[in-house]
């Protein structure tokens, strides 16, 4: 059946096709001539038309396209059958130059052998002959007919281009060159030996282990074989599947005996690899085969998770997933409690096991699982491990790690372990513009035996700019006014040394002024590629009948005489008119100023500079665009434009345009990147390395840090420079064709050159970009061409993997990063794996044996010897310097210590005091109690109060510094008049342990005077350790709104740029890792069971996504240092817009070598803060005014009402039914509001401020009290003072006890970090009478608080519990104002009875509340108390509400604008200010002056917060009847 008709367009044909823009373009103006297809309809062939070549692999999409889209799964066959007519430029040579790789494709499909032979083959043209030469083989008379044939039908037919063909054959030329020298067999024979020897070694090391099984069975087999004879003639089978034993009348006697006393036994067999059940030898499936429920099935694989739950009737449930590496599936099966230690011995995580079971879909998650299982054994590593059998060793120079933001996939310790492990000398790091992996990889090296010769290269892929090439080239004094000859080029391509100029536009500029003009084409002597007549509309028509460029260029020239040049990319107009001046042996001297360039300066905010782009920019018309006489116009017209801009700056000449564009960081971010690797030398390379990151980030940085040349030049001794991948300039100098100058300048520029496996680049011959690579063949000629290079200049040349991953197998992570950036070609990853040296030479053997060997494994290893052995870190402590520090620390001290205790010291205070000292300053610390001093100074000098963290208030110093107000010291009392103390008396001692608040209060027997009581007994060695050299950590919690001036205060302290953010880096999550893992299968359409999606997810964590910055973290850099001795810097997530500097490594990595200051916000010193301001201000009656301010140090923390709080609600005035049943008065009290502490408080009854400390401790340790302290209590074993609670109760208890003071502070550092106990520590510990349940709560701590930082803590929530009490609307407005995250005016502002709906509401829905609505629910039952104890809120006024803070007015609270459901805090402040600037006349004037959104005004609007207020300005007639 055929259908002919008039010749139609191909889409009109198609209509419904759809094809992306390239496909678009090329089939857009061919013909369909006819369509045929026969009676079964079983194929379709389409008969077309096209004046333009369409390459083979096109028209196959095309075909494809079509299949998919029109046919879907129908068995029809489409086939695209071309015809051509081309211009007159289409020779037969110049056919086959554009042809030959469609050519190779077609003989490909019948023949690959007929491919080769061709692709081989020498083709030359005398006129229509060709000629064909082939090798004389004897295959090629074979394949000759077959090669002949398609060319007469593609040339006399497709084509129409007769061509005759005359077939020669050439003898072929033996291999001169050895592809294997005798060290390679030998290499290789070696490696075959080792991998034999091994496996023999490991088949060996089974049998005998199973000979010893069947040795131990042997005796018993015969009676057993006997057994199961004689026993078969009685045993039967049920179709249930029971056996059926003896006759019917013993069955149900035996039933029940067998029920009742049976146990089945764990393995059923003597195979020593049998783990449970009965043994089997069937061979495992794929577990990517397990898609459904196949029955009973075997698997193997790796135990990746595993968990056990213990379920009732004494047993428990083992859930495990295995992997093979192609899917993963999870396993349950039950067992007994007695039998679970034995069964864990060997089925634990990292096992590897052969499992048969059934496959089942699981009833809770309703995913395929293995359950009702029949036997596991364990087994061996059944996966392929690489090894590097090579006597000689390669080097790997280019490698990346997890800190390549997205695009590394592997642990930079597991690169290193391997490289190690292999036996290579050594291995680069070198991330994209990052150091960030050197700690960590240094670490390894730490591990190390101090004489392990291996060594880590430092270094970095950076992004560089050449920024060297001048806006005007070879530019001496020429005027501005000067002759300009501005003109552009229309060319068949990019490359100057391939490519033809087609045509050629210029406009001559004098004094400013367009005076002549110059245009013509030029015939190429070539076809004109389809594409560039797409863009430019230049056609080969159009050029047949224009002189060659022999003819034009001196005309263009003399046109052009003495005239500097103008182009807009001059670099590449100028390019061509170079190389067709050499091939014409002409030498002029040329000036050029590119436009691009020059744009970049003068229009630093335009983010692109196309010629187009600049033009409408400068409000310049450009109609024609891509015609060069038409661009020329409008280049000229952007350079008489800029000639005026910069003679407005004073620019008059080309050397001073020169000087103005030097060194722009606004063009150079604009200037186009590449890759090159950067390895440091020495420690000054390493240096220098720093100084480059530090300025690329934070000076260059535009969507990567960039290096400019100048730079680098400036900091390039110590470094060795390569030239790095395909992405570098050298590889895309060659990749494009540039001139051999431009060449061999690059060239000088590295000190090596890099070239990598053919798969790494293999994405360039399946894309259309790269129009010169169609085959395996070009990749390896531009990597010979780099070794010519390296061969020339006497530079080395070596391979590299360019790592990205560990395995081959390890490219799904990678994948699914990339396609989570969005990556088009995520999918098709190149192998960037770290190889082995035999499989780098195999890489390479193309090259031949003896050039592979250089390059692999003696020129990276000639790169490495180079190198020395350093550390990533200035491996110096270097603290700030304060002069005089330690007697300031002294004086301080001893000054505030006279204050408190009087002239002669309490023995315990003098003790305390000299033995602190005396550690720290010899320990050079006394530098950061001073700082911290000072920082603590200022803030109370500026009305906040500063709380401390951690367990600095373990120091007494710190105390009588003023840094923190925990007083270590043993309960005591003093009188603050006369100073007798009381450290020893036997009420007093009574109290040690506890805290001094508790003891009842007395009056100084000496004077009368009130006794103050202090002490919270904590001991020293908790901050220090007993030898007195721990590194202290003074973290100290500001006022959230005092933070930033703190911050600001330490540049004060320490001078401008000696004070750092400190750095850190934020990585892949694992719930964000799952997520990609889980879109990624869903988006193909690939269903994974979720413990796959798991096993590849935890691949993917840790992948660094971005930089961040420590809430509080300041490092400090000494004088006379520079932190690029240390670390870059750069801006926090590479925000541009900041001027925050952060540390470029996480802050950990230098917390050893620099001093860092944990100064951060917190919310309780500002409330503290807001309730001295509340209760001191007229707004509340009591004796406090400005005069005699209210001061929350002076609040007793041995007030009965506050503890009382933790009993009942009394003290509120209040009972738990007003407050939906909750029986405690904490809520909204730091520490203790929350439902969780709330029942621990309940279960603990606590009596005393040192109760309330031990209960703040629980709650903020992991492990502590849920399952630990809690039951300890229940059952009696301990009280809330004797069990576990802060990190310090262990180390007191233990010397008490009588453990060795040492031992038992390694024991409590342990425990507090989850590390548990060692067996001769248990061992000690019950040597003194520790009792088990001791020991067993130390075992199962998983994190533990210090006493001082729980002291801190409480110390601050008791004084707010206090206001809570006593000034109850201070406390909730401060409440409100600071710590409320969901306040809500709509919900809680319209009484009591709206307010207990929504709650109602809320609670009914309590499973399934959004985390908004939990904390809005949280802020509820605070209002509700509120209102319960009888105080209202005010309706918001206009004029007088505050944008964040609640105000006391006529004894109500007004809330804030912030407050207004959808009001930010930005908006709220600028509510806020607009009311400031008087009365609103409308909603409208209310809108524009506030820049509210219309969703918060009809909200206000409808909570009547405008009152009468219009909704326009506009005035009505009636307003004036």
């Amino acid at each position: 059946m055929e259908q002919v008709g008039t010749l139609k367009a191909f889409f009109d044909v198609f209509p419904t096709l759809k094809v992306d823009e390239d496909m678009q373009m090329l089939f857009g103006d061919v013909g369909v001539r006819k369509v045929t297809t026969n009676q079964e309809r079983d194929f379709l062939h389409i008969h077309i038309f096209s004046r333009h070549v369409i390459q083979k692999r096109h028209v196959w999409a095309m075909e494809l396209k079509m299949k998919e889209q029109l046919f879907g799964t129908a068995n029809v066959k489409i086939r695209i059958i071309e015809q051509y007519t081309l211009s007159e430029q289409y020779t037969p040579a110049a056919l086959m130059a554009e042809y030959k790789n469609s050519i190779i494709l077609e003989l490909k499909e019948t023949s690959v052998l007929a491919a080769n032979m061709f692709q081989q083959a020498e083709i030359t043209f005398e006129g229509k002959v060709m000629n064909l030469e082939l090798a004389d083989t004897i295959v090629s008379a074979g394949r000759k007919e077959q090669i002949v044939n398609l060319l007469e039908e593609i040339y006399n037919t497709r084509f129409g281009i007769p061509v005759e063909i005359s077939v020669l054959y050439k003898e072929k030329e033996e291999n001169k060159s050895r592809e294997y020298d005798e060290q390679r067999v030998q290499r290789e024979i070696d490696a075959i030996f080792a991998r034999n020897r091994k496996n023999h070694e490991t088949d060996a090391s089974v049998n005998s282990a199973g000979t010893e099984g069947k040795k131990e069975g042997a005796e018993k087999d015969t009676d057993i074989s006997e057994q199961k004879k004689s026993s078969a003639k009685e045993t039967r089978v049920s179709p249930g599947g029971k056996k059926d034993s003896g006759r019917a009348n013993g069955r149900k006697e035996f039933k029940n005996s067998f029920k009742k006393d049976f146990v089945r036994p764990l393995k059923q067999g003597d195979d020593p690899g049998l783990i449970y059940g009965r043994s089997f030898e069937d061979e495992p499936i794929r577990l990517d085969q397990v898609v459904s429920e196949m029955g009973e099935i075997t698997v193997h694989g790796k135990i990746i998770s595993f968990e056990t739950r213990e379920i009732r009737n004494e047993k428990s449930i083992i859930m495990f997933a295995v992997s093979d590496f192609t899917d993963t599936i999870m396993v349950k099966m039950f067992t007994r409690n007695d039998q679970l230690a034995e069964l864990l011995g060997d089925l634990k995580k990292g096992a590897y096991v052969k499992i048969k079971g059934v496959t089942t879909i699981d009833k809770y998650d309703g995913e395929l699982t293995i359950g009702s299982v029949t036997g596991i054994k364990k087994i061996g590593d059944f996966t392929v491990k690489r090894e590097d059998l090579s006597p000689l060793k390669r080097v790997e120079l280019h490698c990346h790690t997890k800190m390549s933001d997205m695009d590394g996939v592997s642990e930079v310790q597991d690169i290193v372990r391997r490289a190690h492990d292999w036996g290579m000398p050594a291995i680069a790091i070198t991330d994209h513009g990052a150091t960030q992996a050197f700690p960590d990889a240094n670490h390894y090296i730490e591990r190390l035996d101090k004489d392990d010769p291996f060594k880590i290269i430092y270094g970095v892929e950076g992004y560089v700019v050449d920024d060297l090439t001048e806006i005007a080239v070879g530019a001496g004094e020429e005027s501005l006014d000067d002759t300009y000859v501005v003109f552009d080029l229309e060319t068949t391509g990019f490359s100057s040394i391939k490519d033809k100029i087609i045509e050629i536009g210029a406009v001559k500029v004098v004094n400013g002024e367009i005076v002549d003009s110059y245009s013509t084409f030029v015939n190429p002597e070539c076809p004109i590629p389809y594409e560039i007549t797409q863009l430019t509309g230049i056609t080969d028509e159009m050029v047949m009948d224009s002189p060659v460029i022999e003819t034009i260029l001196p005309q263009f020239l003399d046109f052009s005489k003495g005239a500097v040049m103008v182009a807009h990319n001059a670099g590449f107009d100028m390019g061509f008119i170079q190389q067709n001046c050499r091939y014409q042996d002409i030498e002029p001297h040329f000036v050029y100023v590119d436009t691009v360039a020059l744009a970049r300066v003068l229009l630093p905010t335009l983010s692109k500079y196309k010629l187009n782009v600049v033009a409408k920019a400068l409000g310049i018309s450009l109609e024609n665009h891509h015609r060069a006489v038409d661009d020329a116009g409008a280049t000229a017209e952007i350079f008489v434009k800029f000639v005026e801009m910069l003679k407005d700056q004073n620019i008059t000449n080309l050397k001073e345009m020169n000087q103005f564009g030097d060194m722009n960081p606004n063009a150079i971010r604009k200037l186009p990147t590449y890759h090159i690797i950067l390895l440091a030398k020495n420690n000054i390379g390493r240096y220098n390395l720093y100084q480059l990151v530090s300025e690329s980030n934070l000076v260059y940085f535009a969507r990567r840090p960039r290096i400019p040349k100048s730079l680098l030049n400036k900091h390039r001794e110590g470094l060795i420079i390569g030239s790095a991948c395909e992405a570098g300039e050298l590889y895309q100098a060659i990749l494009n064709h540039k001139s051999p100058e431009a060449v061999a300048k690059l060239a000088d520029f590295y000190d090596y050159y890099e070239i990598q496996p053919l798969g790494n680049n293999q994405f360039m011959l399946e894309s259309d970009k790269f129009s010169d690579i169609n085959t395996e063949e070009d990749l390896m000629n531009i990597n010979r061409e780099i070794i010519e290079l390296g061969e020339k200049f006497k530079k080395p040349v070596v391979a590299t993997c360019d790592v990205h991953f560990l395995d081959p197998g390890d490219e799904v992570y990678r994948r699914i990063i990339m396609a989570g950036k969005g990556f088009s070609d995520a999918d098709n990853q190149a192998p960037l794996y770290l190889r082995t040296t035999e499989e780098m030479l195999a890489e390479f053997e193309y090259l031949g044996s003896a050039k592979a060997q250089e390059i692999v494994i003696e020129n990276p290893n000639k790169i490495a010897d180079m190198i020395e052995k350093i550390s990533p870190v200035n491996p110096n402590k270097c603290p700030p310097v304060i002069e005089n520090s330690d007697q300031q620390l002294r004086d301080i001290c001893y000054n505030r210590a006279h204050e408190i205790y009087g002239e002669n010291l309490p023995e315990p205070v003098q003790a305390r005091l000299e033995r602190e000292l005396t550690s720290i300053i010899s320990n050079g610390y006394a530098v950061m109690y001073i700082i911290a001093q000072r920082l603590v100074w200022k803030s109370n000098e500026d009305g906040y109060l500063v709380g401390s963290r951690g367990s600095v208030g373990s120091s007494f110093v710190a105390t009588m510094a003023g840094i923190t107000e925990v007083n270590p010291l043993s309960p005591h009392y003093y009188c603050k008049k006369c100073h007798y103390n009381d450290f020893d008396s036997e009420e007093v001692r009574a109290y040690a342990g506890c805290c001094g608040f508790d003891m009842p209060d007395k009056v100084c027997p000496v004077c009368g005077e009130p006794l103050i009581k202090e002490g919270f007994d904590i001991p020293f060695e908790t901050f220090l350790g007993f030898k007195g050299d721990k590194e202290p950590d003074i973290d100290l919690n500001f006022s959230g709104d005092y933070q930033a001036k703190a911050h600001k205060y330490t540049e004060v302290l320490f001078g401008e740029g000696h004070t750092f953010k400190a750095g850190t880096i934020g990585t892949l999550a694992d719930k964000t890792a799952y997520g990609y893992v889980k879109n990624y299968y869903e988006e193909r359409g690939m269903r994974k069971r979720r413990c796959e999606i798991e096993r590849v997810s935890m691949g993917c964590t840790g992948i660094k996504r971005s930089t961040g910055q420590h809430p509080g973290g300041i490092v400090v850099l000494p004088h006379g240092h520079n932190i690029n001795e240390f670390t870059p810097v750069q801006h926090p997530a590479n925000d541009m817009t900041t001027d925050i500097t952060t540390t470029h490594f996480d802050y950990h990595s230098i917390d050893h070598n620099l001093l860092k200051l944990d100064i951060l916000g917190h919310d309780d010193p500002t409330m503290i803060r807001m309730l001295e301001e509340y209760i001191t201000s007229d707004a509340l009656e009591n004796e406090y005014n400005e005069e005699n301010p209210f001061v929350a140090t002076n609040i007793p923390l041995d007030d009965r009402s506050v503890i009382s709080l933790f009993h009942d609600t009394s003290a509120l005035g209040i009972k738990p039914e007003d407050i939906s049943g909750c029986p405690l008065g904490s809520l909204g009290i730091p520490e203790f509001g929350t439902d969780f502490v709330i029942q621990m408080v309940q279960d603990a009854n606590p009596q005393s401020l040192s109760d309330l400390i031990r209960i703040s401790g629980l709650s903020h340790g992991t492990n502590v009290w849920l399952g630990n302290a809690q039951e300890l209590i229940k059952e009696g074993k301990a009280t809330i003072s004797t069990a576990i609670c802060t990190r310090d109760d262990i180390m007191i208890y233990l010397i008490n006890q009588g453990v060795e003071s040492a031992l038992s502070f390694t024991i409590m550092e342990s425990v507090r970090k989850g590390k548990g106990l060692k067996p001769e520590w248990e061992a000690a510990m019950r040597e003194k009478d520790v009792p088990e349940w001791y020991i067993d709560s130390c075992k199962k701590i998983s994190y533990m608080f210090p006493k001082a930082h729980a002291a801190a803590y409480v110390m601050m929530a008791y004084r707010i519990a206090f206001c809570k009490i006593n000034f109850p609307l201070a406390y909730y407005g401060a409440y409100f104002s600071i710590r409320a995250d969901a306040f809500s005016y709509e919900l809680m502002c319209q009484g009591k009875d709206k307010l207990d709906y929504y709650m109602k509401d809320y609670k009914r829905r309590a499973d399934s509340l959004t985390n908004k609505e939990q904390d809005t629910l949280k802020d509820m039952r605070l209002v509700q108390e509120m209102y319960a104890r009888g105080l209202e809120f005010m309706p918001i006024d206009l004029y007088r509400a505050k944008a964040k803070q609640f105000q006391i007015i006529d004894g109500k609270l007004m809330p804030s604008f912030a407050s207004i459901e959808g009001m930010g805090e930005k908006a709220a402040e600028a509510v806020e200010i607009a009311s400031e600037d008087g009365p609103y006349l409308s909603l409208d004037d209310f809108r524009q002056r506030t820049k509210a959104s219309k969703t918060v005004i009809d909200l206000m609007a409808n909570l009547g917060l405008f009152g009468d207020l219009p909704q326009s300005n506009q005035l009505s007639l009636f307003d004036f009847a």
